[in-house]
C-alpha cells in the first residue's frame, strides 16, 4: 500500500524572525498499487507525490513493507526533494515532497535502529518500540528527520553542511543520536515507559509516545535532543 499525505505550511513573518507551523491536509490511499510494487524515487515517487496539493505543501509518500524502492536499505531509508508543480495562477513553481519506506521485512537493522539489532557496528540489544511496531516506529524516526530537512532545505539551497549532492541537514548531521550521552551503538539516555518498557523521547496526542532524532543546533554546533 502507498499512502500520500499533504502537510500544509503556515508561514508567520516577523521583523527579525520567521516561523513555520504544519497542519495535516488530505490523505490518499493507493491500495491497488497503481504504479506497481517496484518504484523509482526519481519517477514514480514524484508522480505519487504530485497527487497531493502543490501550493504551500509538503507531500509525504509512505510505502508499505512489500513495496521495493530503488536504493532503499542499501543507501537510504527515505528521502526528500522537490519537483516542478502544475501551473498555479498562471505561474510554474516547485513543490516539496518526502518519501519514507517501511523497512520491517527488508532492512529493520538498517532503517529501524534502535528498535532492531543493527546490521553493522556495536551489537547492543534493541530497544522496545513505543508503538509495538518496529517498522512503523522506524518510519516515524525517518519521517521526523526528513521533515526537519525539508523545512530547512526544501529546494537544495537552504541550510546544510557539505556538498549539495550529499548534504548534511538538520537531522542527518546527528545520526544515531536520540538522547543525551549518545554514542555509536547507544541511542542516548531516553525515557522508558514503566508499563511496556518502551523507549521514547516525545509525547504525542492520545497518550502516544515516539522516538524522534536529535537536530543540529548551529548556535552551539552540537546535536540538540529532546531529553
Amino acid at each position: 500500500m502507498v499512502e500520500i499525505h499533504r502537510e500544509i505550511l503556515h508561514l508567520s513573518n516577523a521583523k527579525k524572525t520567521s516561523s513555520i507551523s504544519l497542519s495535516l491536509g488530505n490523505q490518499i490511499l493507493d491500495e491497488s498499487y497503481s504504479l506497481g510494487k517496484s518504484l523509482s524515487v526519481g519517477t514514480q515517487i514524484i508522480q505519487l507525490a504530485a497527487k497531493g496539493g502543490q501550493s504551500n505543501a509538503i507531500n509525504v509518500v509512505l510505502t508499505s513493507s512489500d513495496v521495493l524502492i530503488d536504493g532503499f536499505c542499501s543507501s537510504r531509508c527515505g528521502t526528500h526533494g522537490s519537483s516542478k508543480s502544475s501551473f498555479i495562477r498562471g505561474k510554474s513553481s516547485k513543490f516539496a515532497y518526502i518519501w519514507v519506506g517501511n523497512s520491517e521485512t527488508q532492512c529493520p537493522g538498517q532503517c529501524a535502529w534502535p528498535f532492531h539489532q543493527p546490521i553493522y557496528g556495536p551489537q547492543s540489544p534493541p530497544l522496545v518500540a513505543p508503538n509495538n511496531d518496529v517498522g512503523l516506529d522506524g518510519m516515524i524516526i525517518n519521517l521526523a528527520g526528513l521533515l526537519a530537512g525539508t523545512v530547512t532545505n526544501p529546494f537544495g539551497n537552504g541550510f546544510y553542511q557539505g556538498p549539495k549532492e550529499a548534504p548534511l541537514e538538520a537531522a542527518s548531521a546527528c545520526p544515531g543520536v536520540y538522547g543525551k550521552g549518545a554514542y555509536p551503538g547507544y541511542a542516548g539516555d531516553l525515557l522508558v515507559d514503566a508499563t511496556t518498557g518502551a523507549s521514547y523521547n516525545a509525547n504525542g496526542l492520545s497518550g502516544k509516545k515516539y522516538l524522534l532524532p536529535a537536530l543540529f543546533d548551529p548556535s552551539t554546533s552540537t546535536c540538540s535532543t529532546l531529553v
